[in-house]
């Protein structure tokens, strides 16, 4: 087997951590705790958010967002530069980019909802529109990103597997 090392890869295996972090938050976050406000009411789940989630959560999520989206897309313009790369990890790559403007769009259009909550204070009706809203973008957006860590996935291992040798290049020798 042929390991591919070099920037490539490692911009690679480090765009694979950033969105294995980024799927774990956000599923914890559409799975667990947007559902959870049914139980508690969006009221209590207004007070909850904006203590934790509009507060120490804005710079956390922002980067690990925007982290992984830069790793990603630096990986993206690496990988598919190289075309001594095999062309289905080059197909990965320009895959996981279409797939991390999409989660940095919807996110452009969900984190204003869940900002909007603010403006609702006292009204239970209203805010639970909000977090419908906001609850429909999250999974949207979450799907995404768990496209874009499968395709990194699949682009290291394409990176790493045994047909990552270029066409034409010399077998490494035996044992």
């Amino acid at each position: 087997m042929v390991v591919r090392t070099g920037r490539a890869t490692g911009v690679l295996l480090a765009a694979v951590v950033a969105n294995g972090l980024l799927v774990g938050a956000s599923l914890d976050q559409s799975v667990k705790q947007l559902p959870a406000r049914h139980r508690v009411g969006p009221a209590a789940f207004a007070a909850y958010s904006q203590a934790a989630d509009l507060r120490n959560g804005v710079p956390w999520y922002a980067t690990l967002g925007l982290g992984a989206a830069a790793l990603t897309l630096a990986a993206a313009a690496l990988g598919r530069r190289d075309l001594t790369r095999p062309a289905r990890q080059r197909w990965a790559l320009g895959l996981a980019a279409g797939l991390t403007a999409g989660h940095l769009l919807v996110t452009a259009v969900a984190a204003p909802v869940n900002f909007s909550q603010r403006g609702h204070a006292g009204d239970p009706a209203a805010l639970a529109r909000v977090f419908d809203t906001f609850e429909r973008l999250s999974a949207v957006r979450a799907g995404l990103q768990v496209a874009t860590l499968a395709v990194v996935v699949w682009a290291l291992a394409a990176a790493i597997g045994p047909s990552s040798r270029p066409p034409g290049a010399p077998s490494p020798p035996g044992p």
